[in-house]
């Protein structure tokens, strides 16, 4: 049981990561200094980053619903 949680927690953190990096590169949050702030590229990286802990996270929670389904 565990195991899911911890892949559920692994990809939300990465889609987090990735909400960060999107907003980054529209320039919307973080500081001015930053090498990704109002850069084209990490709006797609942040994208393609959050895409992969969606498919993380539905992982672990698909995880998690099976060992619950055989525990009964």
């Amino acid at each position: 049981m565990k195991s899911g949680f911890i892949i559920l927690f692994l990809g939300t953190i990465i889609t987090g990561f990735g909400t960060v990096f999107h907003f980054q590169g529209k320039s919307k949050i973080g500081p001015e200094s930053s090498f990704m702030y109002a850069n084209s590229d990490w709006v797609l990286y942040g994208i393609e980053i959050l895409s992969v802990g969606i498919i993380i996270a539905g992982i672990g929670i698909t995880i998690i619903i099976s060992q619950r389904k055989k525990s009964h």
